[in-house]
């Protein structure tokens, strides 16, 4: 029921022709025309999507999405607030951002990446690489080119993203290296297995371990070539040949990571920690890139999938296994160092005593390589030498009559 004095309310909300708006008195309202509007929304979206504040505020953003020969870059122009989603070639769009003011460009770190990140830092402007998994939740609509470049830009300008600090070509040059020294082990394991397998089916069997087993065969070639066919004996030597030309390749690509190592402060400074020799040492300088790009060896290690994944709801959180995230190459060598201290320790430290008595053997291995991969980032991020026996202090904030004293007068 309605209130005497007070009119409907479908009496404001009633259709009034186009011809008749603005005629009566009680709907005329003064107002900006289209074109002043036009140009405060443009202002409107320049102000909301530049968040970089201070002196940078007029720095474009752009996000590049890259490939071998295609390229797609999205960006907002920071003095017009025009929009602008374009496709370049190579060299065009080399071209395009020298001639550009510097800005701040995000790419995904992906194929080629830091390369790109070298070349666009060298003409001046901000480069900031992100994960594809943190970037996929941006792409709107089909995934396509046009799509990704504008999910990156989109992506780069969210609170708190996390990046992914640029490689120089050493750190790059190292992880090829190590890259071709894991495939050539891998071929040789692949070697050996079939090697042992196919004199199995002669009724042949050697000692465990690739060592021992590959000195016995060689032991017994004369015992061997009258029990198996004169083809078996032949493809035998051809076999034990190979493995012997990839222990030579390995034992060269060793030399060269153990040459860096001597050369790089950061890898001899981090080899000083137990468990930790010249393969994880440069492997894990190379992975990092630059440490300052994590806020704490604890982000580090979760970066290395370290750190149990996590599953919660209604307030209640549950632990479960290791979470396997980041490269399980350095992962596993971290965990096979730390294997190699609690088996040959000849003092264990007090923690690993404990840990050992409360946790089973492989869940004490995973959190001293979590620890190991904590202390080396404390090495690298402040610049200090390995201590045994040192104690990390959280810093005191000083009280608020510490700081009145500390003021100078007149403050």
């Amino acid at each position: 029921m309605e209130a005497k004095g007070r009119r409907p309310v479908l009496a404001e909300m009633e259709w009034t022709p186009p011809s008749l708006r603005g005629r009566r008195g009680r709907r005329t309202k003064k107002g900006p025309s289209r074109t002043e509007r036009h140009r405060c929304a443009k202002v409107e979206l320049r102000h909301n999507h530049l968040r970089n504040g201070g002196p940078e505020m007029n720095a474009t953003t752009y996000g590049l999405d890259v490939a071998k020969r295609v390229f797609q870059m999205y960006w907002v122009d920071a003095q017009t607030g025009e929009i602008a989603n374009r496709r370049f070639g190579r060299e065009e769009l080399i071209e395009f951002l020298a001639r550009r003011p510097a800005g701040r460009v995000a790419l995904e770190a992906c194929g080629s990446a830091h390369w790109w990140a070298r070349k666009i830092r060298a003409l001046g402007h901000e480069v900031v690489l992100l994960h594809a998994k943190f970037i996929r939740p941006f792409v709107q609509t089909n995934k396509t080119d046009a799509a990704d470049a504008r999910a990156i830009w989109t992506a780069v300008q969210q609170p708190e993203m996390r990046t992914v600090a640029a490689k120089t070509e050493d750190q790059q040059a190292m992880l090829a290296l190590h890259r071709m020294r894991s495939l050539l082990v891998k071929f040789r394991t692949m070697q050996v297995n079939q090697l042992r397998g196919l004199l199995y089916e002669f009724g042949a069997t050697f000692r465990a371990g690739r060592v021992a087993g590959l000195a016995e065969i060689r032991a017994r070639m004369a015992e061997l070539a009258e029990v198996l066919p004169g083809t078996m004996v032949c493809g035998l030597q051809d076999q034990l040949q190979r493995i012997d030309a990839l222990e030579q390749d390995i034992d060269r690509l060793e030399r060269q990571i153990g040459s860096w190592q001597k050369q790089e402060a950061a890898c001899r400074a981090i080899a000083e920690v137990p468990g930790i020799g010249k393969l994880t040492a440069t492997a894990l300088v190379a992975t990092m890139g630059d440490a300052k790009a994590f806020r704490s060896g604890r982000e580090f290690a979760s970066f290395l999938g370290l750190v149990p994944r996590q599953s919660g709801t209604g307030g209640k959180i549950r632990l479960g296994s290791i979470s396997k995230r980041g490269d399980p190459y350095l992962r596993t060598l971290l965990i096979h160092g730390a294997r190699s201290v609690m088996c040959h320790a000849k003092v264990p430290t007090k923690w690993q005593c404990e840990i050992r008595a409360r946790r089973p053997a492989n869940v004490a291995a995973v959190a001293l390589a979590h620890k190991m991969a904590r202390t080396a980032w404390a090495i690298l991020a402040h610049g200090r030498a390995y201590q045994k026996d040192y104690v990390s202090v959280k810093p005191t904030q000083p009280t608020n009559h510490e700081q009145d004293v500390d003021k100078p007068i007149g403050c």
